[in-house]
């Protein structure tokens, strides 16, 4: 599927560090300077698009992005779209239309949101309604090798051979699995944390023929089915560079879809796992079941310009958790305008090492709180005065630094 169009990252003369980030069971980890590198994140369900937490995971995503570009390495950045979930067919049910054009409303309004917020677009933007038989042939695979079994119509994964790494004891997995959409008190299933592959159709919800009749799939096989066929090359002994996504997807989803890797190839899904910190809105976590979600299209028709929500939303590091609430925003306007006004400045202070400051946060596992102040120090001292003797007309090479490395276009 055609994503959102190319967003224009200006090539910079710049002298980049090792770009090390923080991996979810490694620790700190350098990621290699290679010539290939693939990247999958996984990307929303159509029916209430974007709020914030959405635009802070992919804005974190798209600085790993560019900084891999800027070292010159052939990125392949693959995202996903699960335009098949219950919560899309209940709220299509619930506003009385079509789950097909509310997916596609919602596809529509994520793409203006992600153009608006200058993020590179991924290289493959693949719908699970058109991946389909993608999906049937992986599990198959796994029917081959003896991980597939039959309840009443609907197809389960065995994991029990894939638990001996769970990332929190059983008791609690097992309750976060059934909040995010497992089913483990399921009556004749051989293990509760057993995630479904294949459900049967019913209550009219849209299906597709298969070997296991006529249904849809299961969530976590969706993205392992799409990874494997866009961004294996048979080269390694795991499938892909790099899984990404908010740490609310750590349990059960990507430990789920490695396991099903693991399964069907017997290789590791990815060699490295990021994940985002959440967002909170005024004190709460933001969440749909709360009813507070703040969406980047509603704060850019109330005139919020989208620099400003970029800005806002790498203020505070990516890993860590964040609140979003009025304070935030006219800070955020506050030195976006003091920034502007200093790039406007035919003569500023010095920016080269600025520049290596920047970097070298970056590299640091996106230190973007710290990239921050130290714009907004540059910014201070520039409008403070103008020393001839230190002050060049620098502000065009900062901006185009901006652009380049943080998709800030003041």
């Amino acid at each position: 599927m055609i994503s959102w169009p190319q967003i224009h990252q200006p090539d910079i003369e710049v002298k980049l560090k090792p770009l090390i980030l923080n991996d979810s069971k490694q620790g700190m980890v350098q990621v290699r300077n290679s010539r290939f590198f693939s990247m999958y994140v996984c990307g929303i369900t159509p029916y209430d698009a974007t709020h914030l937490g959405h635009a802070a995971t992919y804005i974190a995503f798209d600085l790993i992005n560019r900084y891999l570009k800027l070292e010159h390495t052939s990125v392949h950045f693959v995202e996903n779209i699960t335009d098949i979930d219950d919560p899309l067919f209940e709220r299509a049910s619930r506003d009385s239309i079509d789950w097909k054009t509310l997916a596609q409303s919602q596809i529509s309004l994520f793409t203006e949101d992600m153009c608006a917020l200058k993020i590179l677009p991924p290289d493959d933007f693949v719908r699970v309604t058109d991946s389909i038989n993608l999906v049937i042939e992986f599990i198959k695979m796994l029917q081959r090798k003896g991980y597939v079994y039959e309840i009443s119509g609907d197809f389960y994964f065995a994991s029990s051979d894939f638990l001996s790494d769970l990332p929190i004891p059983q008791a609690e997995a097992v309750e976060i699995f059934a909040q995010r959409g497992g089913d483990p008190p399921r009556e004749g299933k051989d293990h509760p944390l057993d995630p479904v592959l294949w459900l049967k159709n019913k209550d009219q919800e849209p299906g597709w023929e298969s070997p296991f009749g006529f249904g849809r799939p299961g969530w976590h096989v969706e993205c392992t089915a799409i990874a494997l066929d866009f961004l294996d090359r048979n080269e390694e002994d795991y499938v892909i560079d790099l899984q990404g996504g908010g740490n609310d997807l750590l349990f059960p989803h990507h430990f789920m879809s490695a396991q099903l890797i693991k399964a069907a190839t017997g290789r590791d899904f990815a060699k490295f796992y990021i994940h985002t910190g959440l967002v909170g809105y005024e004190g709460e976590k933001m969440s749909k079941s709360k009813g507070n979600l703040e969406f980047v299209s509603r704060l850019i028709k109330q005139g919020v310009d989208p620099v400003v929500i970029r800005w806002a939303l790498i203020r505070d590091h990516y890993q860590s958790y964040r609140e979003w609430n009025v304070g935030l925003l006219q800070n955020s306007v506050s030195e976006v305008d003091l920034i502007r006004k200093a790039l406007a400045k035919s003569e500023v202070c010095p920016v080269d090492e600025l520049i290596e400051e920047i970097i070298s946060a970056l590299s640091n596992n996106l230190q973007t709180q710290v990239v921050t102040d130290l714009i907004i120090a540059w910014a201070r001292n520039s409008l403070a005065g103008d020393d001839s003797t230190s002050f060049k007309n620098d502000s065009g090479k900062l901006s185009r630094a901006l652009d380049s490395l943080l998709g800030l276009v003041f």
